[in-house]
């Protein structure tokens, strides 16, 4: 009674915790462009999407992903053949142990006529299936504790996924190996299911039991009389055979029963078979209930994800229903770190020190952002490090196993933490080409340039484009209101720009001059005139130019230039001074920045 109260309780708290994980994928927000999308509008797009596909010719394409992607595991398998077998062991040994042995009242006895737990295929099976579940644990460990595969972490949740996984299948099979070898099942087996009174019968079973299934007997004990053994295996066949095969074809027990045979009379006396079942019982109660809480959601979000990117369509699916997969995508990651070991930023990531440049570290990141979680200054910089400086080779997203959309995801958080207001200097580098791709992924109005503009005044604040000759340059810093005097220093090592004679090559062979039907207009001094400046010593006219903002950083002026100048470089150069710049007023130091061109 009380365990079935506490299986209710288990199934209750996974429904509950299942229903609230799958609103959430409507409920909750993440980018851009989301918000006039309700949720009852979310439900109603992905219900359309759902009838959609289903009465389309995109329901093969459905079909076709749940076979190679949920069933087989393609994706897995063409990165990782160890990996594949791991998982092919856990999740495919536990799901068949749950529909054959844990839902058997419900599944395996309406199917299957005749069916009991110790006869074959079933006795068999279960162990079968508790060995692949066993390989698969031992593969896992195997991976994060020896082989230490890289960018795969462990967290507390993956050790409790592991704990839990081994307590319910050791306590399986050492509860089922206490029963073979106990005197008291046997008793309770011959009470309830065998018509026998004649003690001699009785005994005869009994002699066959413990000679044949492992069952350790306080009355008889080997080498027995071959008449008696004879006479036990006539009974058995009457009485116990239609319903209970050999104890060896549950190898996992069997072997279990033979190696506490020397003590199963003890584990029997203190009812250790009971204590081991309630132990089994508790573990799956408590990893049920615990699932919709932990990253093994995974095994219910993964397949949907799946099955959700194989039939969607960039340009084409409801920004409802991509919005809502976005969300849903967060779940499904299973923290592989396969995105990260093929990511082309992992470099900088070891460079800066900042582990939110990794796909994989970012996920988590976005959960905790989703979630409404707090987070601070360091944290939010960082992030937009992470997203920013995506390369966006899409790398990730063709090897996620999960299928996880993770290049899509990236660019709609990275607009939604620019246009929140965080400004980030890297919107005015090469980076940015991304965007200029993209620019009507943000609906909203000016989306595109705002970011741009913010950045521009964070890290330049307003520089006085044509000053004095005679004075310095001033960089204003905007949110203290305060004017710093800045210095430029000149080496002769550095002085590339001394040997223009003013073709003008540069100018003409740039994309961004190009893009412009009065270029001087809109970007200040083009390419040319900036070396002139310099050449002058006019750095504060150069400085001040928005072309050094507006460079693209792809070097054709630089490789076509007749006289070997490092006009790319240059601007380069400025442009990380004025970075710089912004770092050291917004922590007040008196110091006079220099940068060397």
């Amino acid at each position: 009674m009380v365990f079935t109260l506490l299986l209710y309780i288990s199934l209750a708290i996974f429904i509950i915790g299942s229903i609230y994980k799958i609103y959430g994928w409507f409920s909750k927000k993440i980018g851009i462009s989301v918000k006039n999308i309700t949720t009852s509008e979310r439900v109603t797009a992905a219900l359309g999407g759902i009838l959609k596909t289903i009465f389309s010719i995109k329901i093969f394409t459905l079909i076709k992903a749940f076979i190679f992607d949920v069933v087989i595991q393609q994706r897995i398998l063409k990165e990782d053949f160890l990996r594949w077998l791991m998982h092919t062991l856990l999740y495919g040994g536990f799901m068949l142990l749950l529909l054959l042995h844990a839902l058997d009242d419900i599944i395996t006895e309406p199917l299957f006529h005749g069916y009991y737990s110790t006869v074959n295929p079933y006795f068999f099976l279960r162990n079968l299936f508790a060995l692949m579940v066993i390989a698969g644990l031992a593969i896992a460990l195997y991976r994060r504790f020896i082989l230490k595969v890289p960018r795969l972490k462990t967290s507390g949740m993956d050790s409790y996924a592991i704990i839990i996984v081994a307590v319910i299948i050791v306590s399986g099979i050492l509860l089922e190996g206490i029963k073979i070898a106990s005197y008291t099942e046997f008793k309770i087996m011959v009470e309830d299911y065998a018509e026998i009174d004649d003690p001699d019968e009785l005994k005869a079973v009994e002699s066959y039991w413990v000679e044949n299934f492992g069952v350790v007997s306080p009355n008889v004990k080997g080498p027995f009389n071959q008449d008696i053994l004879e006479q036990g295996l006539e009974v058995h066949e009457a009485n116990c055979a239609d319903c209970h095969s050999a104890s060896q074809w549950a190898f996992g027990g069997y072997v279990t029963a033979r190696v506490i045979s020397p003590v199963a009379l003890f584990l029997d006396s203190v009812n250790a078979s009971t204590i081991l079942w309630y132990i089994h019982i508790l573990a799956c109660f408590s990893g049920l209930a615990y699932l919709p809480f932990s990253k093994m959601f995974h095994i219910i979000a993964t397949p949907v994800s799946l099955l959700a990117n194989a039939v969607m369509e960039d340009g084409k699916s409801s920004p409802a229903n991509i919005l809502t997969k976005q969300v849903m995508e967060l779940d499904a990651c299973t923290r592989c770190g396969t995105c990260s070991l093929h990511c082309s930023a992992v470099m900088a990531s070891e460079s800066l020190g900042n582990e939110y440049i990794l796909p994989s570290e970012k996920i988590s990141f976005l959960k905790a952002m989703v979630a409404g979680k707090e987070l601070n200054d360091g944290e939010l910089k960082a992030i937009q490090e992470g997203v920013y400086l995506c390369t966006n080779c899409n790398r990730c997203t063709v090897v996620c196993p999960s299928g996880i959309n993770l290049k899509e995801l990236w660019f709609n958080v990275r607009e939604h933490l620019l246009q929140e207001g965080y400004p980030e200097p890297l919107v005015l580098s090469q980076f940015s080409f991304i965007r200029g791709l993209n620019r009507d992924y943000n609906a909203q109005a000016n989306g595109y340039f705002k970011p741009i503009k913010d950045a521009q005044l964070a890290v330049a604040g307003n520089f006085d484009a044509i000053m004095d000759k005679s004075k310095p340059l001033y960089l204003k810093d905007r949110e203290q209101g305060e004017r710093v005097r800045l210095r430029i220093k000149l080496q002769s090592e550095g002085n590339t720009y001394s040997s223009c004679f003013g073709c003008q090559t540069c100018t003409t062979i740039c994309p961004v001059v190009g893009n412009y039907d009065d270029p001087e207009k809109r970007l200040g001094l083009l390419p040319h005139q900036i070396m002139f400046s310099l050449g002058l010593g006019l750095v504060d006219m150069a400085a001040g130019s928005k072309m050094i903002w507006d460079c693209l950083t792809c070097y054709q002026c630089q490789e076509e230039c007749p006289q070997n100048v490092k006009i790319t470089d240059i601007l380069y150069d400025l442009k990380n001074f004025a970075v710089r710049n912004l770092e050291k007023t917004s922590e007040k130091t008196d110091s006079v920045p220099q940068v060397q061109v």
